[in-house]
């Protein structure tokens, strides 16, 4: 399951007296980068590649292309919509299976979170969905797919999802609670350093209730921000080795990441 965008992260905030150098307006950006519910448009990029999938050693390149939109609802709270749109080419992951090349399932979410740290936290929370826009059988579930509940808080996030139109089951006379199908945990520590650069360590963590199976891959990504022309834009770069995969799942892989930043928008 793609990796379905929605971190927080406790930022301090730092008053000037001074007026601010551009060392400060990267350093600023690249916090606001670490918060997802952050008052800043972006467009994350994400390019990813997995290796030694399956039986035949097959390879996955995808690109999550990630806009970020948040807009204030009031003077106390704002809605965050963001959108992961994967364009996916792959060689040989599910056996002798040949390549495919095309869209993968999209996953709005929509994150309402205040304006203001709660007790020294940054909190949101909203739905997130699935939806079956892939082009091939192979790229994608294939199915509608819509959260019970959903939640994220400061370094930690969680996220249950049920298939949409799945009977729920009827036991003596009343009905069973539906069991989600997956449900993905992503805590996360990142450090930051002056110049806009930024260490980030994050488990991308999901479980297969229905296969009862894990797939968890350790991120170490290094990213700067930094400025190309008028436009602010932040680059990343990193590797992740699974710890644990389902099956014949790929035993390590490579990250590129460019983000477009609109500031002040």
């Amino acid at each position: 399951m793609r990796a379905l965008a929605a971190l927080a992260l406790a930022v301090a905030l730092t008053t000037h007296t001074r007026a601010p150098s551009a060392q400060d307006n990267a350093d600023e950006l690249a916090k606001k980068l670490s918060n997802p519910v952050a008052s800043l448009i972006s467009v994350p990029m994400q390019y990813n590649i997995d290796f030694d999938i399956g039986s035949e050693s097959g390879t996955k390149h995808y690109l999550n292309v990630q806009p970020v939109i948040p807009r204030d609802l009031s003077e106390h709270t704002k809605l965050i919509t963001r959108v992961i749109m994967p364009v996916i080419y792959q060689d040989d992951v599910f056996g002798n299976s040949g390549d495919q090349f095309g869209l993968g399932d999209t996953t709005p979410s929509f994150f309402f979170s205040p304006n203001e740290p709660i007790g020294g936290w940054i909190v949101g929370a909203g739905p997130v969905f699935l939806l079956p826009t892939a082009t091939d059988e192979l790229l994608g579930s294939e199915k509608w797919r819509r959260p019970e509940r959903s939640r994220v808080a400061a370094n930690a996030r969680g996220l249950d999802l049920w298939r949409v139109g799945k009977p729920r089951q009827v036991v003596c006379g009343r009905r069973r609670p539906q069991r989600p199908e997956h449900t993905f945990i992503q805590p996360f520590l990142a450090r930051q350093f002056p110049g806009g650069r930024t260490v980030t360590v994050n488990l991308e963590s999901s479980y297969d209730w229905n296969g009862g199976q894990w797939n968890v891959p350790v991120n170490l990504v290094y990213s700067k921000v930094t400025k190309l022309g008028s436009q602010m834009l932040s680059w990343a770069g990193g590797v992740r080795y699974f710890v644990e995969t389902p099956g014949d799942g790929p035993e390590w892989g490579d990250r590129l990441v460019l983000t477009l930043m609109f500031p002040g928008s």
